[in-house]
């Protein structure tokens, strides 16, 4: 071919490409997805939630809200749940409270209001003045994760907001905030730089002119695998004149040295001067007592069961009619009756854990309310029995996929509840539990189901599973056991092999042959090579190389 061909060949490639690119650049024709429409199709198995809230009063009324899924509200003690926010712009929530003086008025805070490196954030506060049916946003678009609000109980125009701010980098719209004209406006009240946040709030119930915060020096960056950032500057902070002014708690309380992080509060409303305190610190962690309303602090108990992941949950509340009688949440939920000396695990798994927030109600506390990572559940008995979390349809998922079955089934992995595949049809008449099952791949993982052989479902770090059986079966490659090889979960997994040197990937088929090295050798495998002509492979290490059959036996 001379030169003059191709280059008419390629005149010709360039015409056809930009022709391709300039039909791809076309507008879509709304015409063509009008009449398409959402539908929920599951799964009926609740997400992580945070915040939640009872009425006083109402003792049927409960609102909360998961961290991707708006606020949700319940007239009958949590047996159906209703959505009331979905036509606001965002749907991860980290707070909410209802003004106690006025129970149609709620608060609903943005963002998550949580430490993690995968999540999602908010643009602000919210509030409803008609019991959820409508919303007005109010500010603080910036603050991106706002943790706790808490409203006057005599004026609920009278409100504190605690922004934690930036989850993976430092920002100005941190600390706490007070308004006192029902959100129209807002004045920072005590903030201290760019790196710390406000997480915790709470008022002196015999005088709301008295406050206390929590500040956090805190983020989790994206690209760390398990840990974070405590920086300085976290502590306990208490205003007398209704937050003008602030001063620093510190006597009895674990110092910067120890590494103080998150704090989480609660005061007594049998006896006011009765406060506890869920401290996180590198040392001296663990749950503390103050008896003269917070001036001073004693370590009580230092479990690492009760107080282990105080950056995760650091909750605590105490009866309103005993001040002896506590609650911690924790991966359990805990109560102790002598004062925090001693503590029993009333709720956990199986059936749930990771227990985020207790509400307790003021006027009958045989009424609690938990937000757990398995959604909201309440009990009208003291804990002896609590309702149903597998009626809120709030699951959090990182990725999902559909299969090639009629109907096409949807798969993904389920935050803090492992996996589900649901059908997009049902034979019922509704999707409902029968037609949703798990599917073996831990609550981060991809999914990818067998183009070929839809009962075949691979994902994870990396198992298949079998329909037909219900067995899963462990595929992944060496490297992803030996615990030496770092990675971020909701990400695409990198791999290192031969400490960085060689770069190169294991095949995922090595699985299959991994008997055939036994345990000394295949811990010490750098990859594995097939050769084109036979089709045998070859897994290179330390040692040398040793073979077998080929790859795609």
């Amino acid at each position: 071919m001379n030169k003059g061909s191709l280059w008419m060949m390629f005149a010709c490639l360039s015409a056809l490409l930009l022709s391709a690119l300039g039909l791809f650049a076309q507008p879509v024709d709304p015409a063509l997805y009008q009449e398409l429409r959402w539908r929920m199709i599951g799964p009926f198995r609740a997400g992580r939630t945070v915040a939640i809230s009872g009425v006083p009063g109402h003792p049927n009324v409960f609102y909360m809200a998961p961290n991707n899924g708006g606020v949700w509200k319940t007239t009958d003690y949590g047996r159906t749940w209703n959505p009331i926010f979905d036509d606001q712009p965002t749907g991860s929530i980290g707070s909410l409270a209802v003004a106690p003086s006025n129970p149609d008025i709620i608060y609903v805070g943005s963002g998550e209001g949580l430490r993690r490196p995968d999540l999602s954030v908010g643009d602000g506060i919210y509030k409803s003045t008609d019991a959820g049916h409508s919303w007005q946003h109010l500010g603080l678009r910036d603050a991106l994760q706002i943790g706790t609000i808490i409203v006057d109980p005599k004026d609920p125009n009278r409100l504190f907001v605690a922004a934690l701010g930036h989850p993976y980098g430092p920002n100005a719209e941190r600390g706490v905030y007070r308004s006192l004209d029902g959100g129209k406006s807002f004045q920072k009240v005590l903030t201290k730089d760019d790196d710390t946040g406000a997480i915790d709030l709470i008022f002196d119930p015999r005088n709301s002119q008295v406050v206390f915060a929590d500040m956090w020096a805190s983020r989790r960056p994206p690209w760390t695998t398990g840990g974070a950032y405590n920086g300085k500057g976290s502590g306990l902070y208490k205003s007398t004149d209704g937050g003008n002014n602030w001063r620093q708690i510190t006597k009895g309380l674990p110092s910067e040295a120890d590494k103080l992080g998150r704090i989480g509060l609660t005061v007594s409303l049998s006896d006011p001067t009765r406060m506890y305190a869920m401290v996180d610190a590198k040392k001296n962690g663990g749950v503390y007592r103050s008896d003269d309303s917070g001036e001073t602090w004693q370590l009580v108990n230092a479990e690492e069961r009760i107080w282990g992941r105080g950056d995760d949950f650091a909750m605590v509340r105490v009866d309103p009619k005993n001040k002896d009688v506590i609650y911690v949440s924790n991966t359990s939920t805990y109560k102790s009756t002598d004062a925090g000396k001693n503590f029993t695990a009333i709720k956990g798994a199986p059936g749930g854990d990771d227990y985020h927030t207790i509400w307790i109600n003021p006027e009958n506390p045989d009424i609690i309310a938990l937000a757990v990572d398995q959604g909201a559940t309440i009990s009208v008995n003291g804990g002896k029995t609590w309702s149903s979390w597998y009626n809120q349809p709030t699951a959090q998922f990182y990725h999902v996929i559909t299969d090639n079955q009629f109907p096409y089934w949807v798969y993904g992995g389920q935050q803090e509840s492992g996996s589900v595949g649901t059908a997009s049809r049902s034979d019922f008449g509704e999707i409902t539990f029968r037609d949703w099952t798990t599917i073996g791949v831990e609550e981060y993982g991809y999914v990818a189901p067998d183009p070929l052989h839809p009962n075949l479902i691979y994902g994870g770090k990396a198992t298949v599973f079998d329909r037909n059986n219900g067995q899963t079966r462990d595929i992944s490659p060496v490297v992803l056991r030996t615990g030496q090889y770092r990675f971020n979960r909701t990400f695409a997994e990198k791999w290192k092999h031969d400490l960085g040197r060689s770069g190169r990937r294991i095949d995922p088929r090595y699985a299959r042959r991994r008997r055939k090295l036994g345990k000394r050798h295949a811990s010490r495998v750098d990859s594995v090579e097939q050769d084109r002509a036979d089709g045998r492979f070859a897994f290179r290490h330390r040692d040398g190389l040793c073979g077998g059959e080929p790859l795609s036996a």
